[in-house]
This record gives C-alpha cells, structure tokens and sequence, in this order.
C-alpha cells in the first residue's frame, strides 16, 4: 500500500494526517541510513495511531515506546537498528525543578508556565510533581532552553537541573481497583461499571463521541472489551480491564476494573 493509501486510511483529521506522515518519513530515515530515530512526545491517542499505520505497513519489529521511566504516559517513539538494543540515554532528558513552598505548584502551573516561554508540547514528556519539585521529561534543545531560562512558574521561583532517570521522583499512582460484575463484554456493560453509570447514559456518552477504547475514539457500544483494555471517558477519567474471569451464578462475567482517581 503506497503511503497516501496508508494515511487516508490511518488519519482522521489533517492533524493526525500530518503527525503520521511525518512519523513515515522518520521510519523511511531510519531504514535508509541505519541509525535510531526518535520521533517527538506523543499522546497515548497518538501511541495508538502510529502503532496502527506501522502495522497495516507490515512493521512489526525494529520500534518501541520511551518515556524516560517505566509507566510513562507521554512516550517517544524510536526506532532502533539491530546494533542498539534500547533508546539512548538523550532520548529523553530529566529535567527537576525545584521551589520553595510545599505543594505550591500544579500540573498546569508548571505546564502553563512551559507553555508561555514558547515551548511546544510535543518536546515535553511526562511532569512529575512532588511537594517541593518538579520532574520534567523532556529532549534536544528543549531541555538547554529550558536549564538556561525557566526560572519561575506562577509566583514560585524555580532552580532547574538536570539530572539522571534513577533520581526520577515518580509519585504514587492514585486509582483503585473495582471488583465487579458485567452482563456482557460490552464497552457500554464496562463502562457502565467503572464510572458508576446506567447503560443507557453509557451507550449515550459512548455514541456521543465521549468514549475512547485503548485511545482511540470508538462510537459502539456494543464494542467488545477484553482483559488490558483501557477505557477513558471524557471529563469522567480512565480505567483498565485488569482482569476477566468467569461467569457468576447468575451468568454475569465476574471483572476487576482499575479506576485511576
């Protein structure tokens, strides 16, 4: 298939057109001179299309995801010759900032505050916050842009070093784990379960546009969901299949959902 067959295919809006052709042309690199090529932060949603158009391109192997730590949300994608077992250490840059009152900062502070200098969200990665710092993934000259001129966020002043991925503070993951039972394997039936739902207002949010299904948008409720599936609903939050087992008494499927707070 010729590569405006495969983005007609795989792309949906002109944006994803563009990230996906771009993400061809980096693979293209990669095969020609032999030599790692990572693409720039991509979204779980983001994750998930580029793994479809390698496939239906008849790639399989040569790729992986890196985020800068195990359990990473925003991930480059690199495409590594047989001589490079993992992605290099500049693949992804740590970078911590630190400031002076507990708790003072956010997620979006720190992100607006990125934002504002000009920086493009593709060149960040993940943004770990602990009470008095920041960890922020990131790659390439973002990361010196960064180390030379970010010194504030909101009305904290910050001190900005880099250091290695072992020194990484990754806080706790916030979720809980949902014992429970669905009629049927059903995107509507599960999601109906994880955020405490009718299935009707489930069927609706999911025909509505509001549900993704492994990150991507999915508009049937009668899609059929399976153990390691991640199931996110807008302005509702996401959940994964941790575990499908048998049949209840009742002949309902006996599940264990995941439910990050």
């Amino acid at each position: 298939m010729d590569k405006e067959k495969l983005l007609s295919r795989a792309a949906g809006t002109s944006e994803e057109r563009f990230l996906l052709g771009r993400v061809l042309d980096q693979y293209e690199q990669y095969e020609r001179k032999n030599i790692p090529v990572y693409t720039s932060f991509l979204s779980p949603q983001e994750q998930a299309l580029c793994e479809s158009l390698l496939h239906a391109s008849g790639v399989s192997e040569g790729f992986s995801f890196w985020g800068g730590y195990a359990g990473a949300e925003r991930k480059r994608l690199c495409f590594l010759p047989d001589w490079l077992e993992a992605a290099e250490d500049t693949a992804v840059r740590v970078l911590r900032c630190r400031f002076y009152h507990e708790n003072s900062l956010t997620h979006r502070d720190l992100l607006g505050s990125l934002m504002a200098m000009g920086v493009k969200r593709e060149t960040l990665g993940d943004i770990l916050v602990s009470e008095r710092s920041a960890d922020v993934m990131t790659a390439g000259p973002a990361a010196d842009f960064l180390l030379q001129g970010w010194d504030s966020a909101g009305r904290e002043a910050l001190q900005v070093a880099e250091i290695t991925p072992a020194e990484l503070l990754v806080p706790a993951e916030k979720c809980r784990f949902i014992k429970t039972t669905v009629s049927s394997l059903r995107l509507d039936s599960v999601t109906s379960s994880a955020f405490s739902l009718s299935r009707g207002k489930a069927a609706e949010l999911i025909e509505g546009g509001k549900a993704q299904l492994n990150w991507r948008d999915c508009l049937k409720p009668d899609k059929p969901v399976n153990a390691g599936d991640t199931v996110t609903v807008r302005g509702l939050g996401k959940c994964t299949v941790e575990e499908v087992g048998g049949l209840s008494k009742k002949g309902r499927y006996l599940m264990t959902l995941k439910r990050y707070e």
